[in-house]
């Protein structure tokens, strides 16, 4: 017996309700004079006149044909609960081809994954008569206004009505009584009218965030004249590939093959914009040409297609039993109705359409489809969608810069701007283009690659997979084969000493070969001077580490090759790769690419295989954001913040728990509801955080490109100190040296602890100290019995009055000493 709190959540099905009451009664409609409907209901507080388009309790709203090849062609199948009156409204519309047939109903209402109610009914005891019988010379028609009692609802909790994307779906099966098999299914989704998914809003808001971030990374890269200083002021502006990346994280987790709760795919699709996902019926309908008859099946990706074979839809049937329930119903009251369907020009909103082959069951949001049926967007139509959309914005972007750079060329020529405006981004403006072009590319390298993968994996138009062949090439073997190049120019545009040179040599002992020859290290100054004069230290001491060679300065090499951000033609021609990371990580693009590369292969072409995708996902971003925070790649102590700690976060706790919702756990809906809300609150809190650093980014570029105004010249005047001490931060953060160790308060205590070096007496031995000599003797001729000088040693140092145990204090360090 289903319990009162379960059985509540179903009851606003009113015609279920019906049948088990008296005779129905019908409010009164009355209209005033600019034409507004209202229903006038008696209560306790006597009686009140109710709008008629207002909005109802719970009501369905989208539905879907669940069988394929039904011989009944529902085109109206909604119902809606109203508290306010404790009434309930059905209809039922549709055509068939069968000349005449006797049928039975049978309506099912689930909500969180479990059958909360059920009835079979003969249409002829409902005042259905176009169902009785059936007829294809008649249309079906049925409508009705059913009352249910504070019995009826008392166990349905205040929360059902105002829980965000409530999950329920009602399934409508026709069965002939002639055969007894089904002959029509349907199902319809259940709603309350909340939602997270508001992207008209939300994503509009968004929108403009990211808009504002990739003017104020534009502005930073073209203001200025010295490259040096322009790539520095646009290293710390918000990176507009970090905001994407963010955005995209967000809406392609719905990519998972597992089954998603409704509030994690409407709270997704207010970022589908981002990943190329917006509906147009245009560009649907020209894609739907291209692709033709072969839409290929959701089920590949773990959803119920629409218009499929779905006879296990709501846990499946037995038909015996149905009619052995009709039976013992068949002595239920008859129901009242009418034939006139409510319509939104009568002001009935609260209906949906029928679903399109192609989508999803409505109620079922599983894998990639079911994230995609949230915008309208078939799964075969996804990669086409977001290929287009791609191009749309790579157009424009181009086209708009090339608008600015001439709208510029006309202010100067009008003198409404000084001649040397902007002089470097006009003069070199078809560089910035192709650059802009290129970063647009980066930016879409990992949703480009997702979108042809899955292509690949989705059974659909053949045409369509030869294009996303072609993209997939272009982007793939474009992109690595561009950072490949960025590296191996870099290493070989350094420094003569850096660069590798050749030498002869011999392979097997016989053979004549060549191979590399290793440069030999520049120590720094302080180590030649401090160097002990041990020649048989190893060599493979003295070799930088791989990670070590990968990065470039003197902080880590020891050698004089200078920043890689002060050359500023590596700068012009791969800044847009490497202008916003850490000199000794300037090579961070390559790792991010690849990264992006594995991640693209787990979503699209893992696709269908849960834990496999699933997890194999998860291992990547955990050891991918231990490597990052490691790494803190970014100059930019925000987009670290951003990136390297928010980002990570967010990929390992949001893979990690969809997990759970792989159907072969089979975890309650109710639990994966909880679970949903918990990364929606994760994402968010994301989400917040980049908004937050779109904000603070725009400041800082505005005091960038105002930095050549003097402190008295700057507005607002309240802001000038912070403007200075961000002028030093970045002063500071180009150097990339390691921080600096903090003084001891407590001075005095220092100096008694560890006095100055000069204070220390020094016994050295007159006998081991070199003759002075007027002829300098060059260091490859210095006699081998002649010791060469170098810092005292430890046990030069007096140590008497040091106590046991204790070490003296060196007074200068090699270089050795510090590779140990």
């Amino acid at each position: 017996m289903i319990t009162r709190t379960r059985m509540a959540l179903l009851v606003f099905f009113t015609f279920l309700a019906c049948l088990r009451s008296s005779l129905a009664q019908t409010s009164p409609v009355s209209t005033d004079k600019d034409g507004n409907r209202y229903v006038q209901y008696t209560g306790e507080d006597g009686p009140v006149l109710l709008a008629d388009n207002r909005r109802p309790s719970l009501y369905t709203a989208d539905f879907g044909d669940c069988m394929g090849g039904s011989t009944i062609n529902v085109t109206r199948f909604d119902a809606s609960y109203y508290k306010d009156n404790m009434t309930v409204l059905f209809h039922l519309a549709g055509e068939t081809g069968v000349k005449s047939d006797v049928v039975m109903l049978y309506i099912g209402v689930f909500a969180y994954g479990e059958n909360r109610f059920d009835l079979v009914f003969d249409p002829c005891n409902a005042n259905i008569a176009s169902l009785c019988p059936m007829n294809g010379t008649v249309p079906i028609e049925a409508s009705g206004i059913i009352p249910v009692s504070q019995e009826d609802v008392a166990g349905i909790p205040p929360i059902a009505l105002s829980i965000p994307d409530f999950e329920g779906e009602a399934i409508l099966r026709i069965f002939s009584n002639t055969t007894r098999q089904q002959i029509a299914c349907y199902t319809a989704v259940v709603t309350n009218g909340n939602s997270f998914s508001h992207p008209a809003a939300v994503g509009s808001v968004l929108g403009i965030f990211t808009f504002v971030a990739m003017i104020a990374s534009f502005a930073t890269a073209i203001y200025g004249t010295a490259v040096p200083t322009m790539r520095l002021h646009y290293a710390h502006s918000l990176s507009v590939g970090v905001v994407f990346a963010v955005w995209h994280h967000i809406f392609f987790t719905g990519a998972l093959s597992v089954n998603w709760p409704s509030v994690l795919v409407a709270w997704w699709s207010n970022f589908a914009w981002s990943g190329g996902m917006i509906y147009s019926s245009t560009m649907q309908d020209s894609i739907n040409k291209l692709i033709g008859n072969n839409i290929g099946n959701t089920s590949h990706v773990g959803a119920a297609q629409t218009g499929g074979d779905n006879t296990d839809v709501g846990g499946g049937f037995d038909t015996s039993l149905l009619y052995k329930r009709r039976t013992l119903e068949a002595r239920q009251a008859p129901m009242s109705g009418g034939s006139t369907l409510g319509t939104a020009e009568q002001g009935y909103h609260w209906y949906g359409d029928p679903v399109p082959e192609g989508l999803p069951l409505p109620g079922n949001f599983s894998g990639f489809a079911g994230t995609l049926g949230q915008e309208g967007i078939r799964a075969s139509n996804a990669f086409m969608t977001g290929f287009l959309w791609f191009i749309i914005l790579l157009v424009i972007l181009i086209a708009a810069v090339i608008a600015f750079k001439w709208s510029l060329e006309g202010l100067v020529r009008y003198k409404k701007i000084k001649q040397d405006r902007l002089q470097f981004f006009r003069d070199h403006w078809l560089g910035f283009t192709a650059v802009i072009t290129l970063r647009i590319c980066y930016i879409a390298f990992f949703a480009m690659l997702f979108l042809s993968i899955f292509q690949f994996s989705y059974e659909s138009s053949s045409g369509v997979k030869a294009i996303a062949g072609i993209v997939f090439i272009v982007f793939f073997a474009g992109m690595l084969g561009v950072a490949s190049y960025a590296y191996w120019y870099r290493r070989h545009t350094v420094d003569f000493e850096s660069r590798p040179q050749f030498e002869r040599k011999t392979l097997l002992g016989k053979i004549p070969w060549f191979g590399f020859k290793d440069a030999p290290l520049q120590p720094s100054r302080g180590d030649a001077v401090a160097h002990d004069g041990n020649s048989n230290m190893d060599e493979s001491a003295a070799k930088p580490r791989f990670w070590k060679r990968l990065s470039t300065g003197p902080a880590l090499v020891h050698t004089t090759v200078n920043s890689i951000h002060d050359d500023e033609d590596y700068t012009r021609k791969f800044g847009w790769l490497a202008a916003r990371f850490r000199r000794t990580r300037w090579w961070f693009f390559a790792f991010w690419l690849c990264y992006e590369f594995l991640r693209a292969i787990f979503y699209g072409g893992a696709s269908g295989f849960a834990r496999a995708q699933v997890f194999g996902l998860l291992v990547i971003e955990i050891v991918a954001a231990g490597f990052i925070i490691w790494m803190r790649p970014f100059e930019g102590q925000r987009l670290n913040l951003l990136v390297v700690y928010a980002l990570s976060f967010s990929k390992v706790i949001t893979v990690g728990l969809s997990a759970a919702f792989d159907v072969e756990f089979n975890l309650p809906r109710i639990a994966t509801t909880a679970l949903g809300i918990i990364i929606i609150v994760v994402q968010g809190i994301l989400t917040i955080l980049t908004m937050i650093a779109i904000v603070v980014g725009s400041v800082s570029s505005y005091m960038s490109l105002t930095r050549n105004q003097e402190g008295d010249d700057f507005r607002p005047k309240k802001w000038a100190g912070i403007r200075e001490k961000y002028f030093n931060h970045l002063d500071k953060s180009v150097k990339d040296l390691p921080g600096e160790s903090r003084k001891d308060e407590d001075e005095i205590f220092v100096n008694e602890v560890n006095p100055s070096t000069f204070d220390i007496p020094i016994n050295i031995s007159t006998t081991t100290l070199p003759q002075p000599s007027a002829t300098p003797i060059p260091s490859g001729s210095r006699p081998a019995s002649r010791p060469v000088s170098r810092a005292p040693s430890v046990r030069s140092v007096s140590s008497g009055n040091l106590p046991f145990g204790a070490r003296a204090h060196r007074m200068s360090w090699s270089m050795r000493d510090f590779q140990q």
